[in-house]
């Protein structure tokens, strides 16, 4: 009979087995027994019984076939050996101390069972012998063999190309060296580094730098994806310290003395003395030993290596005299590992580690060993937590491989770790303290708490000057006792102790001198053909003299390095070149600099460095002027009219605080009212004079009124001083009152050809083009002003004030009207980031100092022809401005004053007038004593009080009657009442 299956979920559904239970029922038996059923109560009974008893004997036969063919597959089992490679260069100095330590590691580990529960590491190491190619293709076999990790590659060329491999293969890299920072883990997600990225210690350096003041660099790197990011991240670096690497040195990663020779010539003809060397410690010391033949190690220098030195240093020590020799006053970093006693035992058992080796030679410990030693241990606890997880070591065949075919490649050997993602996502959780300190890893995947020592290389040896890490910049303190503080980058906390430089000096090199090839700066100078006295070129040679000329000469004689230059005329002789043109012509590589007379402004400094100014001179505008004479109310302009009202304003106020002040306690200000105002105003006018006659009695009074007189002593002394330079200088007026005048009218207005000025009024004051006049030569000035703007000249003159004064020391009729609207100075002109710029700069704070600038501008600029006449243009009045802080002393004094007259006041009527009232409505109750309060201000002080006392003693008298007369009523009220109980009780 055929068996028809059964469906039923409710059965098997309780043991979460996704499978259909079968019964083995025929459609025509279940037919009877329904129908058997149906007659009988047990049959329906047995029915259900024999149903239910199969379904339970077919359920135990499912579970034990999922039992042996499902279950037992998903649980993990732990090998006894697991298989992990390594690809190192064994013979460099890095890869020597590496083998090392991840040997003695892996010895570490297997002998340790809590780590990985009785499975065994068994390590598998190449050795790539300087080759990348060789290095590619030892982790590719590593791969093949079904390897589940990878320590290494050594290199970052190497670890580039092999990611790839990785990623498609999901087998994880731990490289405890491959530190080029665009091993980034979004482009290679299986690329784990277990040691600090190059892009900290970029930054260090970049700090080291920016924490002396230098401002370019040189880099000299090897050519390779190591190098050139590593300096691709130092250029960030500095670019954010608004430095930059002003030269850039590529070495190849096999070039020979010869080469490295040619390279370091190029750099001695470079302005920069700052070096970064960022290479392998292999070609590091041919580096350093070519540079000290060349000279590069002498004063001046600044030599900034990588951790390739001071990897060199740890390993290699102690080097000999003539490579100790070489490296001198260099500054090298170093990574930073805490101390700690696994770190300590680490380092007392590396003498018994290393002659296993029995290489012939010592080797030392350096920072690499112990990054290797722990990236081992990073891998081991990844591992157990990879078992505990349910990982399982299983590998599959890719189809994208198996049709790779062709050749003597067989790609098929090639297979996926299928516990790759897992064992990666364990590497990464991976929290341990190992011998280089607190080891986990940061969201981005760099290692907590990056650190670097900096290190003197001295003597014989090394000192640590400082210390850097990421959360406190440099510091003379280990990082680890300023992570438990809150972060700090202040440049205030930033130190370093002193520092031994190349050629034996602590004097902080400069970091900057003039290229020594042969070059001569080439110096662009405005050709003029108008104030000459300023620049000029001698005709018929290539000589330039001038007041720029001589300051720009003498600030070079300062510099404590010669500077060969070549001054090459700028313009056509028969027009005044622009400026402007001149600036951005230095932009193309025309000229280096730019000397005359070039002023400072916002556009120009967007094209080139500018130099200390060593003249100010902003615009000014230049007017004819007339002569004026006094008129008979002269005396009225010494102050303004506002000046006058608000004098008046307060000779009366004072006059009337004084009077309130002295009228109760002072005869000469009591009175009849009009007697009262007069005093009011005499003794307020009169003070103007000093010749008040009243005397005031009262502290307050007395104060106010020397307080007053002092205020008066100013005024008038200010007022004698500007009527008589009203009355006795020569005035001057014009019809331009200043640059907002000559703005809102439409006169036509001059300027100098080639002068900033015109953009500036079209540009900043909105000026109409067509308003105005170019202008060439002093006396084309002097015309167009004398014709004015009827007669085809124009109404006033835009000029900088340097020209100005030159032009006015010799046309008296014209005159400088109001005050620069510009502040602006010149100054000589350099590329973009020219050190020549700042030393100049210096050197003209110095001629300021010690008065050789104003030496040369009397020499050229000093003019007497009108300088003497005593002229000038109407002396400004005297206005309320000059006064304000007086008049707001005086009046804040009398308010004062005022207030503490009226509290004394007011206590003094409460105490005199204290007895109550007579019972009264309250308006009238308020009415009556405000008039006893006006009566009683107005009332002279004495009189106040004598009749304060009679009130009282009439108030006492009075309140002795009242008390008298209420004692007798009760006495007879108290007679009566005895007399009526007597008569009410009667007789005994």
């Amino acid at each position: 009979m055929k068996v028809a299956p059964f469906i039923s979920r409710d059965v098997l559904l309780p043991y979460n087995i996704k499978v259909i239970s079968i019964s083995l029922f025929t459609p025509a038996k279940r037919g009877i027994l329904q129908v058997a059923s149906e007659s009988s109560l047990l049959v329906e009974i047995w029915f259900w019984i024999t149903q239910f008893t199969m379904k339970i004997f077919l359920l135990m036969i499912l579970l034990a076939f999922f039992n042996g063919y499902g279950v037992s597959k998903s649980l993990p089992t732990r090998p006894d050996v697991l298989r992990i490679g390594s690809v190192l260069s064994v013979d460099s100095i890095i890869g020597k101390v590496a083998k090392v330590a991840i040997e003695a590691a892996i010895e570490d580990v297997n002998a340790n069972a809590n780590v990985l529960g009785g499975t065994k590491l068994n390590l598998s190491l190449h050795d790539t012998n300087f080759s990348g190619f060789l290095g590619i293709m030892e982790a590719i076999r590593f791969m093949e063999m079904k390897t589940v990790a990878i320590i290494g590659p050594q290199s970052s060329v190497t670890a580039h190309v092999v990611s790839h491999f990785a990623n498609k293969l999901q087998v994880p890299l731990l490289s405890f060296s491959s530190t080029d920072p665009t091993l980034s883990p979004l482009q290679f997600p299986f690329f784990v580094r277990t040691s600090l990225n190059d892009l900290f210690q970029m930054a260090a350096i970049a700090d080291i730098i920016s924490y002396y003041g230098w401002r370019e660099v040189i880099a000299i790197y090897v050519d390779d994806d190591y190098g050139r990011n590593g300096i691709a991240s130092l250029s960030d670096q500095l670019s954010e310290r608004s430095c930059k690497i002003s030269y850039r040195a590529p070495l190849g990663s096999r070039a020979s003395m010869e080469e490295i020779r040619d390279v370091l010539v190029q750099v001695t003809l470079t302005e920069s003395r700052i070096l970064v060397v960022h290479t392998y410690p292999e070609r590091g010391l041919d580096i350093m030993a070519t540079a000290q033949y060349l000279g590069l190690m002498n004063e001046g220098y600044v030599w900034l290596a990588t951790n390739w030195l001071s990897t060199l240093l740890d390993t290699n020590a102690p080097l000999s005299s003539e490579e100790t020799k070489n490296i001198q006053g260099v500054i090298t970093l170093r990574i930073y590992t805490a101390e700690s006693k696994s770190k300590k035992d680490f380092i007392s058992r590396w003498n018994n580690l290393t002659r296993k080796e029995e290489t012939g030679t010592s080797i030392g410990l350096s920072t690499y060993g112990l990054y290797a030693y722990d990236t081992v241990w990073v891998l081991a606890h990844a591992i157990g937590t990879f078992f505990e997880q349910g990982g399982n070591i299983s590998f599959s065949s890719d189809q994208v491989l198996k049709e790779l075919h062709g050749g003597n490649l067989d790609f098929n050997t090639l297979s996926i770790f299928n516990g790759g993602n897992l064992l990666l996502e364990s590497i990464l959780k991976v929290n341990m303290t190992g011998v280089t300190g607190p080891f986990r890893f940061t969201s981005d995947r760099n290692l907590v708490f990056p650190a670097f020592e900096v290190i003197n290389v001295v003597g014989s040896g090394s000192r640590i000057v400082g210390y850097w890490s990421n959360n406190s910049g440099l510091s003379m303190w280990p990082p680890d006792s300023l992570y438990t503080k809150p972060p700090d980058r202040s440049g205030s906390n930033n130190k370093l102790y002193p520092i031994i430089w190349p050629g034996e000096t602590t004097l902080k090199p400069r970091g900057w001198v003039f290229p020594l090839n042969g070059r001569h700066l080439m110096i662009g100078v405005p050709n003029r053909v108008s104030f000459l006295d300023f620049v000029a070129q001698v005709p018929g040679t290539n000589m330039f003299t001038g007041y720029c000329i001589d300051v720009f000469t003498a600030a070079i004689n300062l510099l404590p390095y010669a500077v060969p230059y070549k001054m090459i005329s700028y313009g056509d002789g028969h027009n005044n070149p622009s400026g402007t043109e001149l600036i951005r012509l230095m932009t193309t590589g025309a000229f280096d600099a730019a000397v005359g007379d070039i002023a400072i402004t916002t556009n120009r400094t967007r094209m080139a460095d500018f130099t200390q100014p060593f003249i100010e001179s902003g615009l000014v505008v230049v007017a004819p002027v007339k002569k004026v004479h006094s008129s008979a109310w002269a005396f009225l302009q010494p102050f303004s009219r506002k000046m006058w009202s608000v004098m008046g304003i307060f000779f009366l106020f004072m006059g009337v605080v004084v009077w309130i002040l002295e009228h109760r306690t002072n005869d000469d200000f009591r009175g009849p009212p009009r007697k009262q105002v007069i005093t009011i105003l005499w003794f307020s006018f009169s003070t103007l004079f000093f010749a008040h006659r009243e005397k005031t009695v009262s502290t307050l009074g007395r104060l106010l009124v020397i307080l007053w007189l002092f205020v008066v002593l100013i005024i008038t002394s200010s007022y004698t001083a500007s009527l008589t330079s009203i009355l006795t200088v020569q005035q001057l007026s014009s019809p331009i009152k200043g640059i907002g005048n000559l703005i809102n009218s439409k006169d036509p207005i001059g300027y100098q050809q080639g002068s900033f000025a015109r953009d500036y009024l079209v540009a900043e004051l909105g000026i109409h083009e067509s308003r105005l006049v170019p202008l060439k030569l002093p006396e084309d000035y002097a015309k167009a002003l004398k014709n004015g703007p009827q007669n085809g000249g124009v109404a006033a003159l835009i000029d900088e004030r340097a020209y100005a004064e030159v032009f006015l020391s010799t046309h008296c009729e014209f005159s400088i009207i109001g005050k620069e609207f510009t502040k602006n100075g010149w100054g000589f002109a350099f590329q973009r980031d020219s050190q020549l710029a700042v030393d100049i700069s210096t050197a003209i704070l110095k001629l300021s100092e010690n008065g050789d600038l104003q030496r040369i501008h009397d020499k050229w600029l000093l003019r007497s022809a009108c300088s003497l006449q005593g002229a000038k243009l109407e002396a400004d009045r005297l206005s309320l401005t000059s006064f304000e802080g007086l008049f707001f002393i005086a009046g804040l004094a009398c308010l004062l004053a005022l207030l503490i007259y009226f509290i004394k006041l007011i206590r003094e009527f409460n105490r005199l007038y204290s007895e109550p009232e007579p019972e009264s409505s309250d308006g009238s109750l308020r009415a009556r004593r405000l008039r006893t309060f006006l009566s009683f201000v107005d009332e002279k002080e004495e009189e106040a009080k004598a009749r304060s006392n009679q009130r009282q003693q009439e108030w006492a008298s009075t309140r002795s009657i009242d008390q008298y007369a209420s004692t007798t009523d009760s006495m007879k009220h108290a007679e009566i009442s005895s007399n009526r109980s007597t008569s009410f009780e009667g007789p005994s």
